[in-house]
């Protein structure tokens, strides 16, 4: 009975100790010098049930298992408290890590506050670009419909700008015809001799009556570009081959008498002008031709027989001829 009571004491206390290593309430330096005097407490309470086996082995017959198991007791007991040394140890480095986890996710939340707000001011800032992306947009939209205005303005001017450019060159191509038949025009007129004259009879009044026909001088010069007239013959030569105008003009102040002249063309009588004076009047008669001469044809006046003419001051009596063109 004795045994059986040493032994369920002994069982007892390797409880508490298991209790004790695994509640981790104790500090790793407490928990070894326990350990230290709970091995000391069960070497002294195995060596008292050795002590009391010994005084009572002669009067009881224990089992020899019992000893077997309280030795395998023993080393269980030695097993754990190792165990648990190793499972502080793993408990210390876990809380190490954690702090630095706990350390590494505080810095990590401050980081992320810096991040968060510097993410919300670049969102601020995105928001202001989108603004002002939204406001060049715009902007852009209204300088590309001014862009389009401005290119069909510029196709419009283009295109009348190409009209007037080809009007142009219709115009320079005209102009340029219109300077070439100058030219040509001032060469013919260069090359065509300039003939031109107009004269007056006399500045002393009557001249006739006679009973034949007689040529008459006009004397009196007012034009003879060419000199193709002779105011001392009074017979225009044609220096070119051409086609002249001449014209006269015929005065008469004697009363009661006639008054005319022929104009001829080489021998040739091509016209007649005469009228009579009745008393106390003025008569005059005109007449123009144009006529074809050759070179060296003559033209001239001759008085009517019987009549008479006058001029004076005044240039009554005048003939007149120029050349038209050339032939």
């Amino acid at each position: 009975m004795r045994s059986a009571a040493v032994f369920l004491a002994l069982l007892l206390c390797l409880q508490w100790t298991w209790a004790q290593g695994e509640s981790g309430e104790v500090t790793g330096t407490d928990a070894e010098t326990e350990g230290g005097n709970r091995q000391e407490e069960v070497q002294f309470e195995i060596q008292g049930v050795g002590a009391a086996h010994d005084q009572s082995s002669s009067q009881t017959n224990i089992s020899p298992d019992i000893w077997a198991e309280l030795k395998e007791l023993r080393d269980m007991a030695i097993e754990q408290k190792v165990e648990l040394r190793n499972s502080k140890s793993k408990i210390e480095k876990l809380e190490q890590e954690n702090a630095a986890t706990q350390a590494r996710l505080t810095a990590s939340e401050s980081k992320n506050a810096v991040l968060e707000a510097k993410m919300s001011f670049y969102e601020g800032v995105v928001k202001e670009l989108q603004r002002e992306n939204m406001v060049l947009e715009t902007r852009m939209s209204s300088s590309e419909n001014e862009v389009a205005e401005l290119k069909r303005e510029n196709a419009a001017t283009q295109a009348r700008l190409t009209a007037s450019e080809s009007k142009n060159a219709v115009l320079e191509t005209r102009m340029s015809s219109s300077e070439n038949e100058v030219a040509e025009l001032k060469r013919e007129n260069a090359d065509r001799p300039k003939v031109a004259f107009s004269a007056g009879l006399t500045d002393a009044g009557p001249v006739g009556p006679f009973n034949t026909e007689i040529t008459l001088k006009f004397s009196k010069v007012f034009t003879n570009i060419g000199q193709a007239y002779s105011p001392t013959t009074g017979i225009f030569t044609a220096p070119v081959r051409g086609v002249y105008y001449f014209r006269f003009t015929v005065w008469g102040g004697r009363p009661s008498a006639w008054m005319g002249a022929y104009l001829y063309h080489n021998e040739k009588r091509m016209t007649l002008s005469y009228d009579y004076n009745d008393e106390q009047a003025y008569v005059s008669a005109s007449n123009a031709l144009i006529l074809q001469l050759e070179k060296g044809d003559v033209v001239y006046m001759t008085l009517y027989p019987g009549s008479g003419v006058f001029d004076d001051s005044f240039n009554r009596t005048i003939f007149s001829g120029f050349l038209l063109f050339a032939l």
